[in-house]
């Protein structure tokens, strides 16, 4: 029997090789992104990590046994500890001063990513909100992984290529792959095709987050 994993990775197959192919991730693993441009998404992933997490708090709230909402408490507390290292880390690395990352406002996609999953996250099912949070962990994996196949040691984003492709990130990968898995399995066939819907709305928004970070997204108006 085919798996809700099996089914979404292959409903999600083209648009996740295209995220592979967007001008970001092609210029980071050969370390000729821009600094402004990093820059730019390091401060969006800041802001995305925060709302992520509660949306991960809400999982482990809404779960219906034990070993997944351990395993989603500690996503959410493991979201804010890479939140926090980005400040401490490469925030300073990368000339980003952590006053200025305050200041900003979330683009026009990093506002509509987390609203979406806070919104799945109050309203929609638990095995909606574990499908709509997995594509963030499964598509930074693979663009991890995809990334450290080529990157030369000197690249100069090399930490960050490091941080998603250590098999520790796989780890828990895998555990909410299995968590969703299971989930699925618990569901109506209607229920499981909410899943799908909301998982490849993630799989878009995961798309979205890079180009943006590329184009360095504003809104058309401003406040």
């Amino acid at each position: 029997m085919t798996t809700f994993s099996e089914w979404a990775r292959e409903e999600t197959s083209g648009l996740r090789a295209r995220i592979f192919e967007l001008p970001f991730n092609r210029e980071l693993a050969a370390g000729t992104l821009s600094q402004p441009r990093f820059q730019f998404y390091m401060i969006q992933d800041s802001l995305y990590l925060k709302e992520y997490s509660r949306a991960l708090a809400i999982a482990s709230a809404k779960a219906p046994d034990t070993a997944a909402m351990e395993q989603f408490a500690r996503s959410a507390q493991g979201a804010l500890v890479v939140e926090r290292a980005l400040h401490e880390g490469f925030f300073e690395r990368f000339g980003i001063a952590s006053q200025d990352a305050a200041a900003h406002d979330p683009s026009p996609t990093c506002y509509g990513y987390t609203n979406f999953l806070l919104t799945v996250a109050h309203q929609a099912s638990y095995e909606a909100l574990v499908a709509a949070v997995l594509p963030c962990f499964w598509v930074y994996w693979d663009v991890g992984n995809h990334i450290a196949a080529d990157a030369t040691p000197d690249n100069p984003y090399r930490a960050w290529i490091d941080t998603y492709s250590d098999p520790s990130f796989g780890q828990s990968v895998d555990a909410v792959i299995a968590i969703t898995d299971a989930a699925a399995e618990r569901a109506t066939a209607a229920r499981r095709a909410d899943m799908l819907g909301v998982f490849k709305r993630s799989v878009q928004y995961e798309w979205m987050f890079w180009d943006s970070a590329y184009r360095q997204e504003e809104w058309p108006v401003h406040l």
